[in-house]
Parts: structure tokens; sequence; C-alpha cells
């Protein structure tokens, strides 16, 4: 992976084979990053797994053939103090068709390139909310409900 950063901002080019959300992780572990955007990525997956949220669980889709990564898109929080990664994606597939939602699994192909945008002396939190069965972004974490 190479990384630059510009004030705030940090640009990415992960390689062909990286666990998408490994790198991520790692690169914000590393960094001590605890509030982020992804805001956007480009680029091309070898393999995915798409989401579907029904309201209950995820009902997940595999992508088996490469896709281009149309547009990439989410958070870098805390949760039980390791990175949390929230993706969403839109992918095209080599007929040319979109397909996407959370992205719950990715394996870079060739490259990724990466925008992050980060929030110095930030830490967004990322609780389970039992009522939903989700994972949510909290922005102000112990700041009360």
């Amino acid at each position: 992976m190479q990384a630059v950063r510009d004030g705030t901002r940090w640009m990415l080019r992960l390689d062909d084979g990286q666990d998408l959300f490994a790198a991520l992780g790692e690169f914000a572990r590393a960094r001590d990053l605890r509030a982020a955007q992804v805001v956007f990525g480009i680029g091309m997956f070898r393999s995915a797994t798409v989401g579907y949220w029904d309201g209950r669980e995820y009902r997940a889709h595999e992508l088996t053939a490469p896709h281009e990564v149309v547009a990439l898109h989410g958070t870098i929080a805390r949760a039980d103090d390791a990175p949390s990664v929230h993706l969403h994606a839109g992918l095209a597939g080599p007929d040319h068709r979109l397909v996407g939602g959370h992205l719950l699994r990715a394996t870079v192909g060739v490259l990724e390139e990466v925008l992050l945008e980060t929030f110095p002396g930030r830490s967004f939190g990322r609780p389970m909310v039992e009522s939903v069965g989700l994972r949510m972004l909290d922005l102000e974490p112990g700041a009360g409900a």
C-alpha cells in the first residue's frame, strides 16, 4: 500500500490481492485514526460480497468475477477498541451491469484508490444497537443519549 497525507486527507493505493477491510483497518490502527470518512474509492475487486439489509440480516450476494469499483464510500470508527470499517459500494461487472450495497468483503484486483478524510481529535463509535440488530455510527460516543 502507498499512502500520502495532505492535512486531514489521506490518499491510499491498495495493491492486488490485499483484503480491503484488513488493509483499511490496519492503516487506521497504525495511525490511531478514530474518526474518518471514506470519501471515494475506484479500482477493481477480484472478488467481493455485497449485502442487502432486509431489516433483520444481510442477504449476501457473492461476486466471484472481477468487478470495477465505480463507487466506494463509508466511515471508519471504533468498536470494541478496534477500527470498524463500514463501506458501501457500486460495482460494474464484465457485462457492464451494476450491483451494489453494503460491502461485506472485498479482495483488491490490480489496485484500489481510496480517499480518506480524517477528523483529528474526534473518535466515532460504532456500538451495537440491539433494537435494530446493527452497529450504528455514534458521532459523539460517551456524550449521553
